[in-house]
């Protein structure tokens, strides 16, 4: 991938950030919105939109930057635990969606029942079990495990610190975007390195042409 390439695959996955974490805002923050629709107060509209906006592309950023560490990480722990790697990946995604049940639902003190924890674990896992089958068919079936490890346990780290604020407006307001800038990143990446690789071909092919006409 060439650095213009680079730098479009950061600024598309900075738009889908701020455009995801718009419309969550109209669902999660509503109130916020209907307080000024009656009179209308568009310099506080405006506000708002700018803010969930900017909220958004905060999102984003930080859902790159644990995309290029799972890069990192992925390639690193082929190197150190080899063929074992899938198998630390899986067990890695069984601790972190216990984790998603367990450890809020003590926070809470058993406020919140805990049966919304176990379906919002399973809502995620089954959220990247779908996106990994898609990327396993566009790839290869050896990417299914990296593509759910990205989506459960890369995931989750990013959105840890919603999941320590008070309340869940923030928690959804942060969930949403990174997985919709993951959901990119992973599709979008191979994609991008096959156009470049049928780009490469096509020049090596036309090179081989006109060298044979000159001969």
């Amino acid at each position: 991938m060439n650095t213009r390439k680079l730098v479009n695959f950061f600024f598309k996955t900075l738009i889908i950030g701020g455009v995801v974490g718009l419309i969550t805002s109209f669902f999660v923050k509503a109130e916020d919105y209907a307080a000024n629709l009656d009179p209308i107060n568009w310099m506080e509209l405006l506000g708002l939109i700018i803010f969930f906006i900017g909220l958004g592309l905060v999102f984003s950023v930080v859902s790159q930057t644990g995309f290029f560490a799972f890069l990192f990480i992925n390639r690193f722990g082929l190197g150190l635990f080899r063929s074992f790697w899938s198998t630390v990946q899986v067990l890695l995604i069984a601790f972190v969606v216990f984790d998603l049940v367990y450890f809020p639902y003590q926070a809470t003190k058993g406020e919140v029942a805990v049966y919304w924890y176990i379906l919002m674990a399973a809502a995620i896992l089954a959220y990247g079990w779908i996106v990994s089958t898609i990327k396993a068919k566009e790839t290869n079936k050896q990417a299914f495990i990296p593509a759910l490890f990205l989506m459960v346990v890369i995931t989750t780290i990013e959105w840890v610190p919603g999941l320590r604020t008070e309340g869940t407006d923030y928690a959804w307001l942060m969930i949403i975007p990174l997985l919709a800038c993951n959901t990119y990143q992973l599709l979008a990446l191979h994609r991008i390195n096959q156009n470049d690789a049928s780009s490469q071909a096509t020049s090596s092919n036309r090179a081989t042409i006109k060298e044979k006409a000159k001969g």
